[in-house]
């Protein structure tokens, strides 16, 4: 066993170090990165050391043996290697996706299948994407670059790095206001989506390309706009300082993988301000410290649209790859009975799925609707082998675009539609469900129904969601033209022992 006086034990409650300096810090299982760590930044006080717990997404693994080394990052020298067990299993100890592929905690904390991990004929897809992207924008009259961690690959070692888990595309604007900036990157939304790419949209001003590699995993190509006003360039990713043009233009070049890419002219410039001065020391730990300042004036000209955003990313991650178990809500069950079986039912806030699968499994025409369509990915790809009735479609209630967008769509289509919302009111604030009620109200006209169900008092273990009360959502629907069919409440017992009240509210549009 190989130890030091920085790291004192690895057992099942993470890693006690006796430190007293910041210092980045690696753990390896059987060889491979699986976790880095700040000695003080990312550890808290046991009995005065320092102790690293596991990470929750981590410690699901840890049942079984295998060797663990703990090194610092940027000299490598090791601090602690030993064969280590865990749990009640003899076998080995196996860091892996679905697919067997192996992951590693990236910068975000989220297990991935890191470009550590990864050959050239896995990453080779997402290489000529992001050569087929610039290509595009180019053609577009935008003059783009890697950006962030994708750039600093580039500069400091000429690849991807190996403890990051997605690319980065950046260009700043020609344009000068912030709406001619939001309109430009739709604009270049759109045409990067006719070329056949599934896209997300992050913010006004960045959206997301994804792009799968050789063996099926699917990758984020981030594309960030920017623009410059009186002398300072704002980017998307929390850059706003003092900056001059001619360290982005004219665009000069930079290698990646042994692809030659454009750059910005002086790319220096631009990393030591996305990352600091220490940009050239490898942090596979970094944490982007957010200027105040900058992150509300880039809320204010490009975000609030996507409020919550990467909390919900995190709550389905891991989930949307399986189809979701248990029975259909009895809302759900409650809405087949009564509607006609011609009733096109619009499921929104439709999570993993799990009601509009049962609606479409009973022959119903459903369109499953979420702020992350991503996180019915199972119910989809069934739906799609089964041969049902069943699309996904995003929809943001804090987005007057997406709201106005899909209203209009539904409509115009033809025949009834009827929407189920289980807990979505209460899982939004004022302004959403503003938007659901101006959504509901163009997509029903006409006569049809909504069904929703809400917490409606107070509990501790309430899921990303806030209680609203009955009288609050009737009003809400009656100040919209809306007709009430039935309002009810009741209480119900949850599984910590708690009881919540849970209001119910049918509704119809003349």
């Amino acid at each position: 066993m190989a130890s030091s006086d920085l790291v004192r034990t690895v057992d099942d409650d993470g890693i006690l170090l006796d430190a007293t300096e910041d210092t980045v810090v690696d753990v390896l299982v059987d060889d491979r990165r699986v976790w880095s760590f700040w000695s003080l930044r990312d550890t808290v006080d046991d009995e005065g050391l320092r102790r690293a717990p596991w990470p929750k997404a981590l410690r699901k693994f840890l049942d079984g043996r295998a060797r663990f080394t703990v090194r610092e990052t940027v000299s490598g020298r090791v601090l602690f290697d030993d064969e280590l067990a865990f749990g009640t299993s003899t076998a080995p100890i196996a860091i892996v996706g679905r697919h067997g592929e192996p992951l590693s905690l990236d910068k975000d904390g989220r297990l991935s299948a890191t470009f550590d991990v990864r050959d050239a004929s896995q990453t080779g897809p997402l290489l000529d994407a992001i050569e087929e992207v610039l290509g595009v924008l180019r053609e577009l009259g935008v003059g783009a670059f890697p950006a962030y961690g994708t750039l600093l690959g580039a500069v400091r070692e000429g690849n991807l790095l190996g403890h990051d888990s997605d690319a980065d595309l950046g260009y700043v604007s020609t344009e000068t206001t912030p709406v001619d900036v939001v309109r430009e990157s739709f604009r270049l939304q759109r045409e990067i989506g006719a070329r056949g790419y599934r896209t997300h949209r992050y913010s006004g001003a960045a959206f997301k390309v994804e792009v799968a590699e050789g063996d099926g995993v699917v990758r984020g190509l981030d594309v960030f706009g920017g623009f410059f006003d009186d002398g300072r360039l704002y980017l998307m990713g929390e850059v706003g300082q003092e900056f001059r043009e001619d360290w982005i233009f004219p665009l000069g070049t930079c290698t990646l993988a042994d692809r030659t890419l454009p750059a910005p002219a002086v790319p220096e410039k631009l990393l030591e301000a996305m990352y600091g001065a220490g940009w050239r020391v490898p942090d596979p730990a970094f944490k982007f410290e957010k200027d105040p300042h900058t992150q509300a004036q880039l809320n204010g000209w490009f975000r609030g649209t996507q409020v919550d955003l990467r909390r919900w990313d995190r709550f389905y991650s891991g989930r949307r790859r399986k189809l979701p178990r248990g029975r259909a809500s009895e809302l759900a069950v409650l809405a087949h009975e009564e509607l006609p079986a011609d009733v096109h039912v619009l499921d929104v806030g439709a999570g993993r799925g799990r009601d509009a699968w049962y609606l479409a499994r009973q022959g119903r025409t459903v369109t499953a609707y979420d702020y992350l369509p991503h996180a019915a990915t199972a119910v989809r790809k069934q739906a799609e082998k089964k041969g049902l009735a069943l699309d996904v479609r995003r929809l943001n209630l804090l987005e007057i675009r997406s709201v106005l967008g899909e209203g209009a769509r539904v409509a115009h289509e033809p025949g009834q539609c009827a929407i189920l919302a289980g807990h979505v009111l209460d899982a939004t604030y004022a302004p959403g469900r503003q938007g659901f009620i101006r959504f509901a109200r163009m997509a029903l006209r006409g006569g049809g129904r909504l069904y929703a169900s809400f917490w409606t008092g107070k509990a501790h273990d309430l899921n990303h969601v806030w209680p609203i009360s009955v009288a609050d959502v009737v009003s809400l629907i009656e100040q919209n033209g809306g007709s009430i069919l039935h309002a009810s409440e009741s209480v119900v017992p949850r599984k910590s022992g708690a009881e919540v009240g849970v209001g119910r509210v049918v509704a119809q549009w003349a």
